[in-house]
């Protein structure tokens, strides 16, 4: 698995060094309604036809198509409203705590766990180890108290709510991680330690969360087009109806927001878009990002490599080995990482490839539930993993 994970990292590294940059432009307008509320748009039709992302080239047809704008009364087209609802995140397992510490408080996998193992001691929280998100029924319960509480009937929905892992590799001995007291708000917390406060905060605002009702919102699109129907641009945003459990915790990104949760001003059909100003604005593609440690262990879960319970080891082994180093919260590999992933894609290709290792992690599952006799497996594998050791008998470090 850590061959695997290495080889994740060097990837993504020969990716970025291959990476050449394009260039693009976009157009975008500050209107204003005949209220006088300013609002943003970007301009999607040139010419009668719509603009696809690499259709502005250069800085000339940028001016071009600023003129075009310019030159052309504007008015509101339509106006789509649609209802919209967010449903909380369910309650922390290992890996998804290891992602969202690593976002929001900067922890590596190796601290985060350090730090659960902490808490866990101090009867705080219950097991940081597992698969498992769902949540005892007592504790469900205790959470729906507490929401009532704190927050009030409203932010309750009228029944509990209920997750469950879709992994196919989950192990579910034990339930979710979560607060051991629901009533022990963050504030209440006795511990001195910086670390061990954020962690549990972040912990007791997802359990409380995963319980809360659904936040309510409208997405809005609106079109602003020119008569002759040459120029047409678009503004989306959303408002607000109902926060819910957005009140309490909101999950990081590992991207920038969109320009989809952007608030809009009252913009009716049918009336004027004054021009306040038309800005051009040069863009170039970007290389693929380095993998952050919630990154990589979100691609080792979408691959079925490892476990959730493992992944923080994986994630350190490769580090203290000096196979990748850590900067910025960026995995970035070192010479030694790339020669040891070089020669196992040439010599052992096999068991770097991704589908083995999530292949071999289904074969032990059907060991553990006897399904499946271990001799059997362990003599395959030994088979085709003698030949290939074999092929390498000769060679000689030079």
């Amino acid at each position: 698995v850590q061959s695997v994970c290495l080889r994740l990292i060097v990837e993504r590294e020969m990716e970025i060094e291959a990476f050449r940059a394009r260039e693009f432009w976009s157009v975008s307008a500050a209107l204003n309604t005949p209220r006088g509320q300013e609002f943003e748009a970007r301009l999607t039709v040139l010419g009668g036809q719509k603009l696809d992302k690499f259709d502005i080239p250069t800085a000339e047809a940028a001016e071009l198509a600023v003129q075009a704008v310019t030159s052309r009364t504007l008015k509101v087209i339509s106006v789509e409203a649609k209802p919209a609802s967010r449903n909380p995140y369910p309650p922390f397992m290992t890996s998804t705590l290891q992602q969202e510490a690593s976002r929001k408080l900067g922890m590596g996998a190796r601290a985060c766990m350090s730090t659960a193992q902490r808490l866990y001691e101090a009867g705080l929280i219950t097991y940081m180890r597992t698969d498992g998100i769902d949540m005892a029924p007592e504790a469900v319960m205790a959470a729906r108290d507490a929401i009532k509480a704190r927050f009030g009937e409203q932010y309750l929905p009228k029944s509990p709510r209920m997750y469950k892992n879709k992994a196919k590799n989950a192990q579910e001995a034990h339930e979710c991680i979560r607060p051991t007291d629901m009533m022990r708000s963050p504030d209440k917390l006795a511990v001195a330690e910086k670390d061990q406060k954020a962690l549990y905060d972040l912990i007791w605002k997802r359990t409380i969360a995963s319980q809360m009702e659904s936040a309510r919102m409208e997405r809005t699109t609106v079109d602003i087009g020119s008569p002759d129907g040459q120029i047409g641009l678009r503004a989306n945003g959303q408002v607000m109806l109902f926060d819910g459990f957005l009140k309490v915790y909101d999950q990081g990104r590992d991207d920038e927001e969109d320009e989809d949760s952007r608030r809009l001003p009252l913009i009716e059909e049918g009336e004027a878009a004054a021009k306040r100003g038309i800005t051009p604005e040069q863009h170039f593609t970007q290389a693929p990002p380095r993998y952050t440690e919630a990154t990589l262990v979100k691609r080792m879960e979408e691959l079925g490599i490892g476990r959730p319970s493992t992944y923080a080891s994986i994630v350190t082994t490769i580090q203290d080995r000096d196979y990748v180093r850590k900067e910025q919260n960026r995995l970035i590999p070192e010479d030694k990482g790339r020669l040891v992933t070089i020669f196992l894609l040439k010599y052992f290709p096999r068991y770097v490839s991704y589908d083995f290792t999530a292949h071999l992690e289904g074969e032990l599952d059907d060991i553990s539930a006897g399904d499946l006799a271990w001799r059997e497996v362990l003599r395959r594998f030994w088979r085709d993993f003698t030949v290939a050791l074999e092929g390498t008998s000769e060679l000689r470090i030079g």
